[in-house]
């Protein structure tokens, strides 16, 4: 059987839903673990979890050739994938950004804090109930899309990602200066501290924005 080759405009849909329902999934786990009302989103301004995003396209491709494969091969993949992923983005954002968003150094089976054995399975497991149960469904959906207006949206939401990741940056380059006692040298600075400081990123990222 011919499998039906994955568009941008798919691969698109299935980042924002997986930005989404990260972001989702996460507040919910913190909500039930600490009972803290956290905003587990990667940017300024709205619910958007790119770790989960790319994670999703990542899983998606990886697995969509062999989805209809058994659930053990699934898992190795998903396991592999999601772990090498995992630790590629916690480098990233530790020596591009200059904080740590998690550690695993107090779970045991971990490498360097980035990645943990039971994280790492996690993965596993969740690729299977991805690309089994939740894909599909998302792939329908997508499908039912007005491709002509779908088109206008995905440009449109590229356009205010793209704004909304400068203004993170930005946000975040700020916050370390404010840290360092340094006030804002214009009307733009103000509004980060005023809106995105550093109590507002803190929140995001789970208190550990700027540790190392």
């Amino acid at each position: 059987m011919t499998r039906e080759k994955l568009s941008f405009h798919d691969i698109f849909y299935i980042f924002l839903f997986g930005c989404l329902l990260g972001w989702v999934v996460e507040g919910l786990w913190t909500l039930l673990k600490k009972g803290l009302l956290i905003n587990h989103s990667a940017l300024v301004i709205g619910p958007f979890n790119l770790v989960y995003g790319l994670g999703a396209i990542v899983l998606t491709l990886a697995l969509y050739k062999i989805k209809d494969c058994n659930s053990i091969k699934i898992f190795g993949v998903s396991f592999a994938v999601g772990t090498i992923l995992e630790y590629a983005i916690s480098l990233f954002m530790e020596y591009v950004f200059g904080f740590v968003a998690w550690t695993y150094k107090h779970k045991p089976y971990n490498i360097n804090g980035r990645v943990c054995l039971s994280y790492s399975i996690f993965w596993g497991i969740l690729g299977i109930f991805w690309i089994k149960f939740i894909f599909p469904k998302v792939k329908k959906l997508i499908a039912k899309l007005n491709k002509t207006e779908s088109i206008k949206f995905i440009k449109i939401a590229i356009i205010f990602l793209i704004f909304d990741s400068i203004l993170t940056i930005g946000a975040i380059n700020r916050g370390k200066e404010y840290e360092q006692n340094i006030p804002p040298n214009n009307k733009i600075e103000e509004v980060i501290d005023k809106y995105f400081g550093v109590e507002y990123l803190n929140n995001m990222f789970n208190n550990r924005w700027n540790r190392k």
